[in-house]
């Protein structure tokens, strides 16, 4: 788990950890304040949006909501809702809030009957709703546009809107690593603290 600043092209703190978690990102962010760090915002790809992590404001990542959207309807959708939902995704980049928020919510009354539609499963003999990647596309969008804006209701701080930084660095992580693919686990542990901070040797379990 690490945390970077996108603006100084610095990783701050990193941690191994067994999986990503509220409670890590928490104890993580709570370490940076404790060492004097200012947290201006935090770009996240998803996870903990509507945590409340210590009043800082939190930013998801373009990217990854449009990844999500692809996801669920493909690259290249046959159905006319699906059609215009991922267009509407791929401006996120590209637009403002109140455009954004505008078509989507054109979007929701020109297809509401479309997203209600059932069937019944064979399966289970239960009736479920016909069009489950639509909404869960769609739902992601509508549950997401509070924090898909912050950088935009905060413009002050100058927030990025994706976490390519960090995406970036990981890239060129696992690079490097996968050149000694034989080391131990352990040696490999030490190998990415170092290339995470050159000097700095990873904390003690």
């Amino acid at each position: 788990m690490v945390f970077r600043s996108p603006e100084l092209k610095k990783n701050l703190y990193a941690k191994v950890v067994v999986s990503e978690t509220i409670n890590e990102y928490m104890s993580g962010i709570k370490y940076l304040l404790d060492k004097g760090w200012k947290i201006k915002a935090i770009i996240s790809d998803g996870k903990g949006l509507r945590h409340d992590f210590y009043g800082i404001p939190v930013q998801m990542c373009h990217f990854h909501q449009q990844q999500i959207i692809t996801r669920y309807l493909t690259r290249n959708p046959i159905l006319e809702a699906n059609i215009e939902l991922r267009e509407i995704a791929m401006k996120l980049t590209k637009t403002d809030k109140e455009s954004f928020a505008g078509w989507l919510n054109e979007w929701y009354e020109k297809h509401k009957e479309f997203l209600k539609e059932k069937s019944v499963s064979p399966e289970t003999g239960r009736r479920q709703f016909k069009h489950r990647r639509t909404r869960s596309a769609y739902f992601s969008l509508k549950r997401n546009i509070d924090y898909l804006f912050t950088f935009y209701d905060y413009p002050e701080l100058n927030i990025p809107n994706t976490n390519n930084s960090i995406e970036g660095y990981f890239s060129y992580l696992k690079k490097m690593v996968s050149i000694h693919n034989g080391l131990r686990r352990d040696r490999k542990i030490k190998l990415i603290f170092y290339l995470l901070f050159r000097e700095k040797q990873p904390p003690k379990k």
